[in-house]
């Protein structure tokens, strides 16, 4: 039985357009004609109703994504009815779920959003992971003499190759500490006076 398109509003208000088919079986002749004027009109009735009813339990989200679990949750209301009417329904399928194209640049929005968030997730993650990696290198040249030299050579290396203007000074390790602890003797002189 195809059941024409039924409005119908979800748990978290958005309207929606829904089409589904009724799939069922006469179990007992004599039943769907006595016990129900007209079987075909009835479980199309009831069918359009439990949709219904069962959409505006449930949010938007669920809708689109579990449409296998709220299809039987329809089918298993119609067939509540259904069989003593000697009918049993053998499945529910929603065809087509339409809601407002609003609601679908809303839904695209979010989406992407989502994306950006995963992304935004990932290239942290990364960057902790480099400045680990780096704090644990900086350990290791600090801790193996003439790693730290071995490492300014091989820069210098690097950076004499590039075809830039570049003027480089390279002043030994030992220098710079030198100028740094003359620098603490006369700040600290100053400091006496």
């Amino acid at each position: 039985v195809e059941v024409p398109d039924q409005e119908a509003m979800t748990k978290d208000n958005i309207q929606t357009t829904i089409s589904a088919v009724v799939y069922y079986k006469v179990v007992d002749a004599s039943k769907s004609i006595l016990e129900v004027e007209n079987f075909f009109w009835a479980v199309s009735q009831l069918a359009q109703t439990s949709m219904r009813n069962v959409i505006g339990e449930v949010i938007l989200d669920d809708l689109l994504t579990q449409r296998n679990v709220v299809a039987e949750r329809i089918k298993n209301l119609v067939d509540e009815s259904t069989e003593e009417w000697g009918i049993d329904i053998i499945s529910v399928e929603l065809k087509d779920i339409k809601v407002p194209e609003s609601m679908i640049r809303t839904m695209a929005k979010q989406a992407e959003a989502e994306r950006e968030k995963k992304a935004t997730i990932i290239a942290s993650e990364g960057e902790v992971i480099a400045a680990v990696n780096l704090a644990k290198a900086a350990r290791t040249m600090a801790e193996v003499p003439g790693a730290l030299h071995l490492r300014t050579l091989n820069s210098i290396n690097d950076i004499s190759s590039d075809q830039s203007n570049t003027i480089i000074f390279a002043v030994p390790l030992e220098v710079l500490r030198a100028v740094e602890g003359l620098g603490k003797k006369f700040l600290g002189s100053k400091k006496s006076e």
